[in-house]
């Protein structure tokens, strides 16, 4: 498959490596050579100084012989004209970055489509989605919808105290069929369970579950529900617009940015929510603002460190529940030592979305889990598969891979070794992200 990608900003750079890793032509156009470094010489991948909405620069990256052209750029009119571009020369499919959430409305995609615009993608938006869940079931420190429902993905950080902590897998604690706990992190390593391991104190746990046995997996785990009332926003950048904007009917939001011009849209965009003219990083007005009566801090301005170092500051003041967005990839493992409640990048959340897009049709979603460097897919099982000729336990999956449950005629069902995968089951498999190519394999 030959993948041409405009735009060697974070976003483009992040997916052009993670692609580089598959079995795929990657080439990667950028108008920096700065930017565009010695990409080529570290990965597999071509890389080209040049203008996204160029024709010629276009021509010579070979666009029209490739099956899907990106286009990235912080620029959302470069993006779309680059698309279009890339469309007439011959480009099977395109993907373009967008700043409208307009474009993303269901009535304005077939507009799109005939315009030779397949995809389109709005990482703030995704990003935006998370933390409104998030805040929504403030007791998990990630969830996650899956097979339209019927399962959940719930990842805990277990605290002292919780039923679970010490007792083997092999010992029978997890047999009463009502969760199953898919992956363990623990510091920055990912362990797929077997027999002889147990959760610790302090690990985060990841678990599948029907909607009905949320209640008792809290429980077990040690977890407590706390009402969310009151969230202060650290920047109020396009994230916060329109996680605020969706939050304001439940919540009472408070927004604190030093762009005094930014100010003035944010009270235009979110009437609902109190818009305050500061900096945020400032201890004193944190404490004016009333930072030890929020419930919960979301920190979302453009510095990773600052959104760390406020998450910490606000967790002094006593607030529970903190959210940081951290684009600097190698800061994460850090702000997760720290004890930070969720972490957001919105990299990983565009990489994956559009990644899905390059896999088999026999997969239905792609989410990718940035703290554990790993993937919860979901699999469309078909008729004379491998995945359906042996139970479970016989299947011979690969050791960094786990299958978490099934979801049969809309009921979602966990599966333990003794199970029988048929066609037309949407299997939940939890796995380390250079797996999945090997796992198609299994629902072919």
């Amino acid at each position: 498959m030959r993948i041409v990608i405009a735009g060697a900003g974070e976003v483009g750079t992040h997916l052009a490596k993670l692609l580089s890793r598959e079995d795929m032509e990657i080439s990667l156009l950028d108008e920096s050579q700065e930017r565009l470094g010695d990409l080529s010489a570290n990965y597999d991948m071509l890389t080209k100084v040049g203008n996204p909405t160029s024709i010629r620069d276009l021509r010579e990256i070979g666009v029209k012989d490739c099956d899907l052209f990106i286009s990235v750029t912080p620029h959302e009119t470069e993006n779309m004209t680059a698309c279009l571009i890339a469309n007439s020369l011959g480009a099977k499919r395109t993907l373009a970055r967008i700043d409208n959430y307009e474009y993303l409305l269901p009535e304005n995609r077939k507009f799109f489509e005939n315009m030779g615009l397949n995809h389109l993608i709005y990482p703030e938006v995704l990003a935006a989605n998370e933390i409104e869940e998030s805040l929504r079931t403030n007791w998990m420190r990630y969830h996650l919808h899956l097979g339209q429902g019927a399962l959940e993905l719930c990842v805990v950080k277990v605290r002292t105290g919780a039923k679970v902590v010490g007792q083997p897998f092999s010992s029978g604690i997890y047999n009463h069929g009502k969760y199953r706990i898919v992956a363990i992190k623990r510091g920055q390593e990912t362990i797929i369970p077997r027999g002889n391991d147990c959760v610790e104190e302090n690990d985060m746990v990841y678990c599948v579950c029907p909607k009905e046995s949320m209640e008792f997996m809290r429980e077990e785990l040690g977890k407590s529900k706390r009402e969310i009332n009151n969230v202060i926003f650290f920047g109020g950048g396009r994230v916060a617009r329109k996680a605020a904007t969706e939050l304001t009917d439940e919540m009472n939001i408070k927004i604190i940015e030093k762009d005094r011009e930014l100010c003035n849209i944010l009270s235009e965009k979110v009437p609902n929510a109190l818009i305050i003219n500061a900096d945020g990083s400032d201890m004193d007005v944190l404490k004016e603002e009333g930072i030890q009566d929020a419930d919960a801090f979301v920190a979302v301005t453009d510095s990773s460190e600052a959104n760390i170092f406020a998450c910490l500051a606000a967790q002094r003041f006593g607030v529970r529940k903190t959210i940081a967005e951290v684009e600097n990839l190698d800061y994460i493992p850090m702000a997760e030592g720290l004890d930070i409640g969720a972490v957001l990048n919105k990299k990983t959340i565009a990489a994956s979305y559009i990644y899905q897009m390059l896999l088999d049709a026999s997969v239905r979603g792609v989410h990718n889990l940035t703290s554990a460097d790993a993937e919860i897919v979901e699999f469309y099982a078909k008729e004379g598969s491998t995945i359906t000729r042996h139970k479970v336990k016989d299947v011979n999956l690969p050791e960094e891979a786990n299958i978490g449950g099934i979801v049969r005629a809309g009921e979602g069902i966990l599966v333990n070794g003794e199970t029988q995968i048929i066609a037309g089951d949407l299997v939940v498999v939890f796995c380390k992200s250079h797996v999945i190519r090997h796992l198609e394999r299994f629902f072919k």
